[in-house]
């Protein structure tokens, strides 16, 4: 099928199967690999992207529902070779060890900020649920989210 969505603010135009997922899109057909499959399953949140505004596990939607779609993935974040202020808070916080989680809690946090600029603890928790971390205990991933939102 063809399928023309927008990503990072770029039209593209693809040929793609019918049962091909966005995460396979974005990584396979586009180059785009900061988007990461975990589980497959929706489980992880290692995969989130923002679509149209809202945080998606991009192993759970198709392609063909990304169409016409805008979908912003961790490589859109960065604007004239700087990091977003999400991003610099994360690496200062010491947020990142493996960095494997990364990305989807970042892009989860980024749905967050873009709807909610100054969250509290619990909503930055919540919009961050999805999103599992093995390594950090998320205690830094939180300060993290909350410098963000205060800058």
């Amino acid at each position: 099928m063809l399928l023309e969505l927008h990503v990072n603010e770029r039209l593209h135009s693809l040929e793609v199967p019918d049962d091909m997922r966005l995460l396979d899109v974005l990584r396979e057909k586009l180059g785009l690999t900061g988007t990461k499959e975990g589980c497959g399953e929706g489980e992880c949140g290692a995969c989130t992207v923002i679509m149209d505004g809202l945080a998606v596990n991009a192993c759970l939607v198709l392609a063909a529902q990304a169409r016409d779609k805008h979908i912003l993935t961790i490589e859109g974040l960065e604007k004239n070779n700087e990091l977003d202020q999400l991003q610099q808070s994360f690496i200062k916080n010491g947020a990142v060890q493996c960095g494997f989680c990364t990305p989807g809690m970042i892009m989860s946090a980024k749905a967050l900020l873009m709807r909610n600029p100054h969250p509290n603890e619990a909503e930055i928790r919540n919009a961050i649920a999805g999103n599992l971390c093995r390594c950090t205990g998320y205690a830094k991933i939180v300060e993290a989210i909350k410098e963000a939102a205060e800058q």
